[in-house]
């Protein structure tokens, strides 16, 4: 069936009730897979920044990585130990708790970066050959 045909025949002045319906339907559909999702996600990094004590390593959401010094309640910021640089953050700019054992050594970033030049050469190279 055509929705359009019968929510014109209902606005129409026919029965209203599938108005009704639809209007019903998409306001769950909005509860279930928007609000709820959020809120959700919104109680877990509130938990995320409660549970927070000094010497947990953590992600900013710049993309820095650091272990907490210090942790200030009243002023809802922390401090950060990024390789002996202390930086002070607001609680909120924290985007996730890192495993202690999840780090990344200056080898694998160089070849990471390694790799990503020689996927670029190849790609450029093969625009050349295109044209």
């Amino acid at each position: 069936m055509n929705l359009f045909y019968l929510a014109n025949t209902a606005a129409k002045g026919g029965n209203n009730m599938f108005m009704w319906i639809i209007f019903i339907a998409l306001i769950a559909f909005s509860y279930f897979f928007v609000m709820r999702p959020q809120k959700k996600m919104q109680q877990q990094k509130q938990q995320m920044e409660a549970g927070l004590k000094p010497g947990d390593r953590v992600m900013m959401s710049s993309g820095l990585y650091g272990t907490i010094d210090t942790v200030n309640k009243q002023e809802n910021t922390v401090v950060i130990d990024a390789d002996g640089i202390y930086l002070t953050y607001n609680i909120r700019a924290i985007a996730k708790v890192v495993k202690s054992g999840t780090t990344v050594t200056k080898t694998q970033m160089e070849n990471a970066a390694k790799e990503d030049s020689t996927e670029n050469e190849e790609s450029s190279s093969e625009n050349q050959k295109d044209e």
